[in-house]
């Protein structure tokens, strides 16, 4: 009894984790912060301090983290004290030993088949419907990171499959005649400073913009 509820409380973990990545990366952030901050809320190890800010200064983020630091410190307790208990227990067949290998195959089992590619991208989907069907949640296309005076400041922008961007290079998106600048452009995590006007945005490029906030929120529709 005392295995089999602690692979259910290292499975719900793992879940409650997935879930508010996602969560995180639907408000904007991009997808690897998104995953190593709900990993670092969970589990209460903290954040650098300029990540930080972009969590504690975004009230959507702020809900998300709570409640993954509320859940963690359950979670955790959960696993720590189930794992004791499978290896205290004077119930069962299988000496402690036999247990502890267990666990450790189990474990090793469960992440290699959780970290496949295509198992990830499956799950993750299936979380991003749910969140956004049941819980009202919406992905963000265009995160402000700096206000200035007048309207003008710098944003960033995810392309993507309803943008009008997807597919045309820099020179055709037509940017610099709507007063809108793009300082880099984001892709798979590797950023692209100052592109050329031949660059081709492409779907799921984050693009770094600087000019008038409104004219840039308007590139998302």
């Amino acid at each position: 009894m005392g295995l089999t509820l602690l692979f259910f409380f290292i499975v719900v973990s793992f879940l409650i984790v997935r879930v508010g990545a996602v969560a995180l990366e639907l408000s904007g952030l991009q997808r690897n912060k998104a995953r190593f901050q709900a990993l670092s809320a969970f589990t209460g190890t903290g954040f650098t301090t300029r990540e930080s800010e972009m969590i504690v200064n975004h009230p959507r983020r702020r809900r998300i983290v709570t409640f993954l630091m509320i859940l963690g410190n359950a979670g955790i307790v959960s696993v720590i004290a189930t794992f004791v208990l499978s290896m205290v227990s004077s119930q069962g067949i299988l000496r402690p030993s036999l247990k502890f290998v267990g666990i450790v195959i189990f474990v090793l089992a469960f992440f290699w088949v959780v970290s496949r590619e295509k198992i990830t991208s499956v799950l993750t989907e299936k979380i991003k419907q749910k969140l956004m069907t049941h819980m009202d949640l919406e992905r963000i296309t265009v995160e402000e990171v700096l206000h200035q005076a007048q309207g003008y400041g710098i944003a960033i922008v995810e392309v993507s499959q309803t943008s009008r961007l997807a597919g045309l290079p820099l020179a055709l998106a037509d940017l610099r005649n709507q007063g809108i600048t793009v300082l880099s452009i984001e892709r798979d995590g590797i950023p692209i400073p100052i592109p050329s006007a031949q660059e081709e945005i492409r779907l799921g490029d984050r693009l770094v913009c600087y000019g008038l906030l409104e004219s840039i929120r308007e590139l998302a529709l």
